[in-house]
C-alpha cells in the first residue's frame, strides 16, 4: 500500500510539473500578433498583422492524421531539419486550413524574412505571406477533432449570417496548446471576412 501511494505521489508530482511548465513556456511563446476590433456575443472580429508562414500541404483531410503528419514535417524544419541545422523557436498558434486537403502552418518568429530563413531539407516546405486581414473567430477549450472543428465553423457561419457579416469560403482552424497540455486548451475556428 505505501509503494503505491509513493508511486501515485511521483506521479501526480510529474503530472503537475509538466502542466506547469506547458502554461509557462505557451506564455513565453510568439504568437501571430492581432488586434481585436469588435467582440460579439459568442465571436470576435480581429486585424491580423501580415506574417510570414512555414506551410506543408497534406492529402489527407481528417484532423488527426493531418495535424500528426504536418507537426512532424514542419516541427522538423524548426527543430533543425534544414540546410543550416538551425534551430527555429516554435509559435503559436498553429494554423490549418479546413478544405478538402489540409495545410499546416507555422508562423516565423519575426526575426527572420524569406531571405534570412534556412532552406528546408524537405521539399514539401513552402514559405508564405499571409497579408493584413480581417478575421471572425470563435473559441472553444479542450481536445480539437473533426467533430467539434466542424460544429464550430458551422456555429461561426451561423453568427455572421445573423449579423449579415460577408465572409469569404476559407475557414481555417488554430491550436494553441502542445498535445500533453491539459488544462486551459484553446482552439478558435476563423474565417477571413470581405
Amino acid at each position: 500500500m505505501k509503494i503505491s501511494l509513493i508511486i501515485l505521489g511521483v506521479i501526480l508530482s510529474v503530472f503537475v510539473i509538466v502542466q506547469v511548465f506547458a502554461y509557462r513556456s505557451r506564455k513565453n511563446i510568439e504568437s501571430y500578433t492581432y488586434k481585436v476590433i469588435k467582440k460579439h456575443e459568442n465571436f470576435e472580429i480581429r486585424n491580423y498583422e501580415a506574417s510570414l508562414f512555414t506551410s506543408v500541404k497534406l492529402s489527407s483531410n481528417d484532423y488527426k492524421n493531418s495535424s500528426r503528419k504536418g507537426f512532424s514535417i514542419l516541427a522538423g524544419y524548426i527543430f533543425g531539419d534544414n540546410n543550416k541545422n538551425k534551430k527555429i523557436a516554435m509559435t503559436s498558434p498553429v494554423v490549418m486550413t479546413i478544405e478538402d486537403s489540409v495545410t499546416m502552418m507555422f508562423m516565423v518568429p519575426r526575426e527572420f524574412n524569406k531571405k534570412t530563413l534556412p532552406k528546408p531539407n524537405q521539399s514539401q516546405i513552402n514559405f508564405v505571406e499571409e497579408p493584413l486581414k480581417k478575421i471572425a473567430a470563435i473559441s472553444f477549450t479542450g481536445w480539437a477533432n473533426d467533430e467539434n472543428i466542424e460544429q464550430y465553423k458551422q456555429k461561426l457561419k451561423l453568427a455572421l449570417e445573423a449579423k449579415n457579416i460577408s465572409y469569404k469560403n476559407q475557414f481555417y482552424f488554430f491550436g494553441y496548446n502542445p498535445p500533453y497540455e491539459i488544462f486551459n486548451r484553446k482552439n478558435e475556428v476563423v474565417v477571413e471576412l470581405y
